[in-house]
This record gives C-alpha cells, sequence and structure tokens, in this order.
C-alpha cells in the first residue's frame, strides 16, 4: 500500500501532544497589537490545544504525526 503524503503547511502549525492531543498557536498575534491590551498580548503567546472537530481533519493531514 502507498504511503500517504504529509501535508507540510499542517506539519509545520500543529504538534502533537503525549497524550494524541494536537497543540496550536493562537491567531491575532501577528500585527496591529498596539491598541491590544498587555493581558490580551500576553494570553496570546500561549498555545493551546485544537477543538475537536478540527483534530479530524488536521489527522488526515498528518498521518504519520
Amino acid at each position: 500500500m502507498a504511503k500517504i503524503k504529509t501535508l507540510k503547511s499542517a506539519a509545520k502549525r500543529f504538534k502533537r501532544t503525549k497524550n494524541g492531543k494536537f497543540k496550536r498557536h493562537m491567531a491575532f498575534k501577528r500585527h496591529l497589537l498596539t491598541h491590544k491590551s498587555a493581558k490580551r498580548r500576553r494570553n496570546l503567546r500561549a498555545a493551546t490545544t485544537l477543538s475537536p472537530e478540527d483534530t479530524v481533519r488536521v489527522k488526515r493531514m498528518l498521518p504519520y504525526g
């Protein structure tokens, strides 16, 4: 059976945790940061886990990850 290709764009954005969930970085942290509060910018630094609905799609994109 042929190998399934990994979507490289997804491989750069998501990492799998030990429990099999996927970590991701939060959006809205790239530009236009001056009007966002320090608390909001600080909270956007942290990584979070994917929702269960998105996890199904990412698992298909990363078959060996």
